[in-house]
């Protein structure tokens, strides 16, 4: 059997992009008030928490944390147990594991007036929601980002669900949804059951840089002009950076 990869590949590109600009056409209401919270945070001088709690979702609490063009104020919650360095099957069995995101908020002594995005492409595992009610009771502002149509369609069942069978964009203060279909694939090849093709990280990424830009153009509306890293590969990037690494050293957990 030929496969054209050119094609499999241009179709994966286009669905990639439609999805985008579905999040930048559809989620534009979401993401600006969104920023302004954001916004609010960086002006008052208070950190921007998160998380995302889930194996390949910790890529999207690491694309704003401590990247080229990002806020300082973005804190990651890099928490060893869903990570996959320490173990495919290991991250997904502590992902479903009702408590243990209740564990990793309660650590991070979160609090009134304290902001926190939730990362999550699917929007229902356990550590997630565990995550969500914690940080609730403890009276943090929400920001979730995940697709509806994802949880939406997830039986209330499947095995990674919290036992409360809630969805994250149902917890949040403001629910940014990322349009991820169900099973995350998009290509389907001639010939095989299972289609190729992820979307969920590039899904993520585009919404929270999106968020950002959108913070970056409220502040300037206050004419504030926020720190923002520098790449340490470009020129003069240790100095750039190293202006600012005292003010956040500190306060910044995994800095």
């Amino acid at each position: 059997m030929s496969l054209d990869a050119d094609a499999l590949t241009l179709g994966y590109f286009d669905q990639v992009t439609a999805l985008m600009r579905r999040i930048l056409e559809e989620e534009q209401a979401g993401l600006e008030a969104a920023a302004i919270r954001l916004a609010d945070q960086i002006e008052a001088d208070r950190l921007i928490h998160v998380y995302g709690p889930g194996g390949h979702s910790n890529l999207a609490a690491q694309e704003i944390f401590f990247r080229a063009g990002g806020l300082m104020h973005v804190s990651a919650i890099l928490d060893e147990g869903t990570l996959l360095s320490n173990g495919a099957l290991r991250s997904m069995a502590i992902e479903r594991t009702p408590g243990y995101g209740r564990i990793v908020i309660a650590d991070q002594r979160l609090g009134a007036g304290d902001l926190l995005i939730l990362v999550n492409a699917y929007g229902i595992n356990a550590a997630l929601i565990d995550a969500a009610i914690e940080a609730k009771a403890r009276g943090v502002f929400l920001i979730g980002v995940s697709s509806r149509a994802h949880a939406s369609s997830t039986a209330p069942d499947h095995p990674a669900r919290h036992p409360t069978r809630q969805n994250l964009h149902d917890l949040v203060d403001i629910a940014i949804d990322c349009k991820v279909p169900i099973g995350d694939a998009l290509v389907s090849v001639e010939g095989m059951t299972e289609r190729i093709g992820a979307v969920s990280t590039f899904a993520n990424a585009f919404a929270l840089n999106c968020l950002v830009i959108r913070t970056v153009a409220n502040l300037r509306a206050r004419d504030m002009e926020p720190p923002v890293w520098r790449s340490g590969n470009a020129p003069g990037g240790d100095e750039a950076n190293g202006r600012f690494i005292a003010r956040f050293h500190d306060r910044v957990r995994k800095l």
